[in-house]
């Protein structure tokens, strides 16, 4: 993936950057949700299940957990192009 330097665009470029970010972000958001809602039931099951087996509830959650837990750090990279886009007044 191409390093993107943000303080170089255009406003119409930066426009484009800015509805890949919503796009993202809404993604992103809805993904963390369902991983987040696998992790519940995982949870929930393995206190009601009669073995209380912790092997039973790692490894079902440890690639949601995992997942949730790259989306974020990725998240975290789009705060440069938030950070151009409010010094441009383009938010």
């Amino acid at each position: 993936m191409n390093k993107v330097n943000f303080s170089e665009l255009t406003e119409a470029e930066l426009k484009i950057e800015k509805k890949k970010l919503e796009k993202r972000k809404v993604t992103n958001a809805l993904l963390i949700g369902f991983l987040a809602a696998i992790v519940t039931v995982a949870l929930i099951s393995w206190i009601l299940g009669s073995k209380k087996n912790p092997i039973a509830l790692l490894l079902p959650m440890l690639f949601p957990i995992y997942f949730i837990y790259r989306i974020s750090k990725k998240s975290e990279k789009d705060k440069a192009l938030e950070a151009i886009l409010k010094e441009r007044n383009l938010k």
